[in-house]
């Protein structure tokens, strides 16, 4: 099951950088994560400054 990120992205970035998959991209308005490429580890959830990032 892979990670979504929440409205609550402030497009800070820390989860790309910690993500082992680099299944995170910048999107329009806030990251975002390819649930193909999400390898479901939580790096990104437990990088996230504001707590966006939750099993979808």
């Amino acid at each position: 099951m892979a990670y979504k990120i929440s409205d609550a992205c402030i497009s800070c970035g820390a989860c790309a950088a910690g993500c082992p998959c680099e299944a995170i991209s910048e999107g329009d308005a806030q990251y975002v994560i390819d649930p193909d490429k999400c390898i479901s580890c939580g790096a990104c959830a437990a990088g996230c400054p504001v707590d966006a990032i939750s099993e979808d």
